[in-house]
């Protein structure tokens, strides 16, 4: 089976994205492009980039975008997502960062960055920039199990490979069960759902990617980049460990 290329936080670097390609065209086997968010910023011209991703060159591996946190509060803040605005980077970097934002993307581009998916289910494995929960949401090394369960059990997945934190990193949540108990008029019942053996991915931002082989063992994903950042960490599920409702 072809190996896959997970890649995020380009952020409107058309050297950088360059520089992925050629490393790519030199390692064999890769033959799945997945760009996961991220593709502009506000602090350099992205249209160059938006360009190149929206017609590769003949010898560019074929990318496959999903829209991200940036594209996200562009689009909002250009009325693509109805009343809601681009509240969440105003209030982490100021209003300049909105009309800098703005300046970064020609409006020609906007239409194209709204028919983005959410993100990509791709055999067992779901391919998403935030979590199945919402684009923004930052999923680290120092997340907790319940929410990590949470978020892969939302796709029915079970690996989740993740960009927002834009760090390296992977958790394992090994086999278990869940154990829950309802109460109702006809008495008490209990059930137990088994967990099978799961992991949450964070493929890295920038210069630092993720190749990927889906046919190896799930237990060793192999990172491209200079630093590695995070280290691995493996959860059990013990009952009673139940599912949060709202995480």
């Amino acid at each position: 089976m072809e190996r896959w290329a997970l890649v995020s936080g380009l952020q409107g670097d058309l050297d950088l994205y360059e520089q992925i390609q050629k490393e790519l065209k030199q390692q064999r086997g890769v033959a799945n492009l997945f760009v996961l968010g991220d593709l502009i910023g506000s602090q350099r011209k992205c249209n160059a980039l938006l360009e190149r991703l929206r017609q590769p060159k003949r010898a560019d591996l074929q990318p496959d975008c999903i829209y991200g946190w940036w594209e996200e509060q562009l689009l909002a803040e250009c009325g693509y997502r109805g009343e809601h605005k681009a509240e969440a980077l105003r209030a982490e970097q100021g209003e300049a960062a909105v009309g800098e934002l703005l300046a970064a993307v020609d409006a020609d581009h906007l239409n194209w960055l709204a028919s983005l998916q959410f993100g990509f289910i791709e055999l067992d494995c779901a391919l998403i920039h935030g979590s199945s929960a919402d684009v923004g949401d930052r999923l680290t090394e120092d997340t907790s199990a319940l929410v990590l369960l949470d978020r892969l059990t939302r796709l029915d997945v079970n690996r989740l490979f993740t960009a927002r934190c834009q760090r390296q990193f992977r958790l394992e949540l090994s086999g278990g069960s869940i154990q829950s108990h309802v109460k109702d008029h006809a008495g008490e019942q209990q059930s137990e759902q088994a967990v099978p053996k799961r992991s949450v991915i964070g493929i890295g931002g920038g210069r630092h990617y993720t190749p990927y082989h889906p046919a190896t063992d799930p237990h060793e994903v192999p990172i491209t980049g200079e630093t590695f950042h995070g280290a691995g960490r493996r959860f059990g599920c013990k009952p009673p460990c139940p599912l949060p409702t709202n995480a």
